[in-house]
């Protein structure tokens, strides 16, 4: 059976994460019905490069699809955008190896998270809105000391005793974009809530309510205090996932912005 990488795009305000669930409406399940209707009775397989929680956005996320079709990658792509709903997009559908998995190939995965100054009607789903004054200084100082190796165990909701909580984060920049910031952390792989409580923490560093130098405590596994901490998931989008030879992004950029112009 033939197999094809699949990129898409997705806005996930109105979905209960990635992953297919009973009585939920997820992007996977939606895509599933667009890929029933368009292959009809042939058998599919699709598998992702990982799940997004509910209300998580997308631009890069990764799937492989296993199907037998004539169709080619660029039709594929046409007729199952004809199927799904507006806040779902396939961005490129090619061919791949029949080794190729979306997941365990992967080599590290980025998120982008928007976090507002201002309060914003058009941009809500977007960012989370902070209204308190933040110091980007304290901020990436308490950034620096999540890099490397590092068990987040007290930053997930995931059983340790059922998988490693330790995660290797290789780049974590936080840059200002006229009412944004901008945080952006890679890393191998993440860990359910993980980037949500990174953000959170950092940004209670940068409201001047949790000092630097009490980050690293914040590692020991019977504090609460990240889970208290969990930035909303309406900034949070899932950037790109990598593979072999792909080139890091350089650049950090809005995927809104929320500039008043006066």
């Amino acid at each position: 059976m033939p197999r094809f990488k699949v990129t898409l795009e997705y806005e996930g305000t109105r979905y209960s994460g990635w992953q297919v669930q009973k009585n939920a409406r997820t992007v996977q399940g939606e895509l599933h019905r667009a890929l029933h209707s368009v292959f009809a009775s042939a058998e599919f397989e699709l598998y992702g490069s990982g799940r997004t929680d509910a209300g998580v956005h997308a631009l890069g996320q990764v799937a492989h699809l296993d199907v037998t079709t004539v169709l080619a990658p660029e039709i594929i792509r046409m007729k199952v955008n004809d199927k799904l709903p507006p806040d779902i997009n396939i961005i490129e559908v090619e061919k791949a190896a029949r080794t190729f998995h979306a997941r365990h190939d992967a080599t590290a995965r980025s998120y982008l998270y928007q976090v507002s100054r201002r309060r914003t009607a058009l941009g809500k789903r977007y960012v989370w809105w902070v209204g308190d004054a933040l110091d980007t200084g304290r901020m990436r100082s308490a950034a620096r000391l999540f890099s490397g190796m590092k068990d987040f165990r007290s930053f997930t909701d995931d059983d340790p005793e059922e998988k490693s909580t330790k995660v290797f984060i290789d780049d974590f920049r936080i840059e200002e974009a006229d009412d944004l910031i901008l945080f952006r952390v890679c890393g191998s792989h993440f860990l359910w809530k993980l980037v949500r409580r990174l953000v959170g923490v950092i940004v209670e560093a940068g409201r001047g309510r949790l000092a630097v130098e009490d980050v690293p405590r914040l590692f020991d596994a019977g504090t609460e205090i990240p889970a208290k901490l969990t930035a909303p998931p309406s900034g949070l989008f899932l950037e790109r996932v990598y593979y072999a030879g792909d080139q890091r992004r350089s650049e950090l950029r809005p995927v809104l912005s929320v500039t008043h112009e006066r």
